[in-house]
């Protein structure tokens, strides 16, 4: 019995001294107060030590006087993408729903399939086309509005939606859009409000949001 524990504590040993040097050793007593739920200063698991492993810091590092949050040049790629995928999709079902509603009198064949087909694709291009031009005006507005001022607040949100409004609404002459503008402003404003209402209200400090 005893050849076997020497031999045994000698392998150990040997693996020991083969992954770097052996190991301390710890009886159940000494072991019987170390923390499940928790890490010790020193683990007698490990030849590390744990504080090393925790991390209390940001897991990725930003260059000096960088943004923890994206900037609007980097959300405009996806708000102009996606502005143009609702807006197909949305231009899709009611085209569908326009098509049914103007061939309904019409027996399900072939060309009354065709125009179905024709007037989703047709208002599918045309909502995608029309929403994808008020996020490229609003992003741009937003890039260079936020170059001029060199901040970054609630105040570029809105002025960006008015101009977006105006601008888009401007072929239709000034009261067209000065209508337009009252609409940018209406929601953007809206939308800088939502994101502010828990600071508003106190309930909690102002999160990062997109603008």
């Amino acid at each position: 019995m005893d050849n076997n524990s020497q031999g045994s504590g000698g392998f150990k040993g040997g693996l020991g001294s083969l992954f770097g040097g052996g190991a301390p050793e710890y009886s159940n007593t000494e072991l019987a107060g170390v923390p499940l739920t928790g890490m010790s200063p020193l683990s007698p698991y490990l030849n590390v030590d744990p504080r090393y492993l925790i991390q209390d810091t940001d897991e990725f590092i930003l260059p000096t006087g960088a943004n923890k949050t994206r900037g609007r040049f980097e959300l405009a790629f996806f708000t102009i993408g996606g502005s143009c995928m609702t807006g197909a999709t949305l231009g899709a079902l009611n085209g569908l729903r326009m098509g049914l509603k103007e061939t309904r009198d019409m027996a399900w064949s072939k060309p009354r399939n065709v125009q179905i087909l024709n007037m989703v694709t047709r208002q599918g291009a045309s909502w995608a086309n029309s929403l994808g031009s008020v996020a490229l005006l609003y992003s741009a507005f937003g890039v260079a509005i936020e170059k001029a001022r060199g901040a970054e607040d609630d105040i570029n949100t809105v002025a960006a939606g008015t101009l977006t409004g105006m601008l888009f609404k401007s072929s239709g002459g000034l009261k067209s859009a000065a209508r337009g503008g009252l609409v940018g402003l209406a929601v953007s404003g809206a939308y800088a409000l939502y994101n502010n209402w828990e600071h508003l209200t106190g309930s909690s400090p102002p999160s990062s949001r997109l603008y």
